[in-house]
């Protein structure tokens, strides 16, 4: 199986203010000559708050543009990463500020099928995690609702979250339209200790797309994003059970960050490292 690999948008330019990942107001329209250059066949859009006065995916014209440079140097859009969601989280909110925040989901949907994406990835990690059973039916209620945009957009929803084997698979038996999906991020799930096989078990038959990147899991609890190879990640495991679903989506590398100033060469050898293993 050929494995298909993007970058996540940002990872192709130098931090701004510091950030660890947010959209490239500065280098946005240059990341495309670079993805061509590092080799990689899409970027995974993001939509967040630090970005969201410069996003070119709002306007007409901006999406204009990005269409223009997609043809240009012959780099896909299939996604959007949905970090507004983690600025202001669908839950532990007011209700006025639910109804804002599902409208945004909305227009991301809408945005998404614009740019020629048929996902949207929503983060229900970190500040935007689900801690309660309140707040999962808070979660899937709102989710119904979009399902009628997602379903006209033709744009899926893949959920990232924090959850382990049996509670997300429990999770998802209330949530069984074909349009919500599970983003699986092998980063995330070895820095909280859980293993692959047993959550491609649980679930992987609804795993849509996957993030790569590794991640440490410390004696203090705190979690750091390694270089891929260097963290607690087992890719023997997890490529194992990617193979065993018939896996045929595409590699968003959401990897630690190399030099500022060598993003690209930085991205190749991570690039190389998981298509040793993966091959």
């Amino acid at each position: 199986m050929q494995a298909v690999f993007g970058v996540m948008q940002g990872r192709l330019s130098a931090p701004e203010e510091g950030r660890f990942q947010s959209f490239p107001r500065n280098s946005w329209r240059q990341e495309f000559m670079r993805a061509r250059e590092a080799g990689i066949g899409y970027i995974e859009w993001i939509y967040d708050d630090y970005g969201a006065s410069a996003n070119p995916i709002a306007t007409v014209e901006g999406r204009a543009e990005i269409s223009g440079l997609k043809e240009q140097y012959g780099i896909q859009t299939p996604a959007i990463c949905g970090d507004w969601l983690m600025d202001f989280p669908l839950i532990r909110c007011s209700e006025p500020e639910h109804e804002r925040r599902i409208l945004v989901l909305h227009e991301m949907l809408h945005w998404a099928r614009a740019i020629g994406a048929s996902r949207v990835v929503l983060p229900f990690v970190d500040a935007s995690s689900i801690r309660t059973k309140e707040e999962e039916s808070l979660v899937i209620r709102l989710l119904e609702r979009s399902l009628p945009v997602s379903e006209k957009t033709g744009v899926e929803m893949h959920l990232e979250a924090d959850f382990g084997p049996s509670r997300f698979a429990d999770f998802l038996a209330r949530l069984t339209h074909p349009m919500i999906k599970v983003n699986y991020d092998t980063g995330n799930s070895s820095g909280l200790g859980y293993v692959a096989r047993e959550e491609f078990a649980a679930y992987g038959k609804r795993i849509g797309s996957i993030h790569i990147k590794d991640r440490l899991r410390n004696p203090d609890g705190s979690v750091t994003t390694k270089p891929l190879g260097q963290g607690s990640a087992d890719f023997g495991d997890v490529f194992e059970c990617i193979r065993r679903i018939g896996y045929s989506g595409g590699f968003t590398l959401q990897v630690a960050r190399g030099d500022s100033g060598d993003e690209v060469n930085w991205i190749k050898q991570q690039v190389a490292f998981v298509r040793s293993r993966w091959n």
